[in-house]
């Protein structure tokens, strides 16, 4: 059995890994830490190692996983900022990533904020709690006509199109990248990223965190949206400067903003703090607005997507165990 230490790990990811894990190949050695270079002596006498989107995957811990023998750090995420996939091959470690999992799960996560934020049901839903059956306050409206402006294309982005253009919507994307194809046969038509800010209702955010894309989201961009455009970001946190949109929200420019990312978030989303005090400061000025709604990185939490992570990083341990090619697109080194 091949032993492999898993960090930053909850109930359903030991679940959905155990049950991918039929042969009982891996001797899984699960711990509640995030892999940081203190925590790595974790992995002692692992060949493997498996992480999620917060652990710090930087050189000094990737050189003590090395020191230890570890030979691969497989992802059970997409995004994989958080690793210095430089710094690992230089030490002739291995990174594997998931390169897909259930697209829908994020895009109907994305959808599900805007609806609950435009039509303020987090709201509606706390008043009748408290039997407060008051209107006021509660109006929202039709996304039947507007414009809802899509960011990045991929798997995700393009089902987020699909089901905005299906309440009614024009929808209109950017992507470094298009795929005119696709966008003739959904009716989606590509413009340049000012023309998105300006003429978009919804604006959805569907790309990978990268320098070039680091705070793509910030004071001069903001100033190009339209007034009252609603921001959703279920892609990475970083995307957006949190200070910039503190300042749109509270001048009034941004109708509504729906997060399930925060650039600041490692150490505080997975984790049950309600019995402490938030000492993060930007993101409890956010908790202040009605007009924001936060989910704690939760977008990607469906059977069918654990499901498909459980396969996909199982995958990639046999093939380490039994030196066979890793899951097709899931090497990074």
């Amino acid at each position: 059995m091949m032993k492999t230490a898993v960090f930053d790990t909850k109930a359903y990811d030991r679940d959905s890994l155990r049950r991918a894990d039929a042969s009982g190949a891996i001797d899984w050695r699960f711990h509640e830490a995030r892999l940081t270079s203190e925590t790595a002596p974790l992995a002692q006498d692992a060949r493997a190692v498996c992480v999620f989107v917060n652990d710090q995957v930087d050189r000094p811990c990737l050189e003590a996983l090395a020191a230890q023998g570890v030979q691969l750090v497989a992802l059970r995420c997409t995004g994989f900022n958080n690793v210095d996939v430089p710094a690992a091959k230089d030490l002739g470690l291995t990174v594997t990533r998931v390169p897909i999992y259930s697209p829908y799960a994020v895009a109907e996560h994305a959808v599900a904020l805007l609806l609950t934020l435009n039509r303020k049901l987090h709201r509606a839903f706390n008043r009748v709690r408290e039997l407060n059956f008051s209107l006021d306050g509660l109006v929202g409206f039709d996304l039947h006509g507007k414009t809802a402006g899509i960011v990045g294309t991929g798997k995700i982005g393009r089902i987020v199109a699909r089901i905005l253009h299906g309440f009614g919507m024009r929808v209109i994307a950017y992507d470094p990248f298009p795929v005119p194809d696709w966008a003739a046969e959904e009716g989606v038509e590509y413009v340049e990223p000012s023309v998105l800010a300006s003429s978009s209702d919804v604006i959805s955010l569907h790309i990978p965190l990268t320098p070039a894309t680091k705070h793509l989201i910030r004071q001069e961009t903001i100033g190009l949206m339209k007034p009252g455009v609603i921001l959703i970001n279920v892609s990475r946190g970083a995307l957006i400067d949190t200070r910039a949109l503190i300042d749109a929200l509270k001048s009034g420019h941004l109708g509504g903003v729906a997060l399930d990312v925060y650039e600041e978030e490692e150490g505080i989303f997975f984790e049950d703090l309600s019995g402490q005090v938030l000492q993060d400061d930007d993101l409890a000025r956010l908790l202040t607005f009605p007009n924001v709604i936060i989910s704690a990185h939760q977008a990607f939490l469906t059977h069918e997507a654990l499901a498909d992570i459980g396969r996909t990083t199982v995958a990639n341990l046999e093939a380490l165990a039994g030196g066979q090619p890793f899951a097709e697109g899931s090497v990074l080194t």
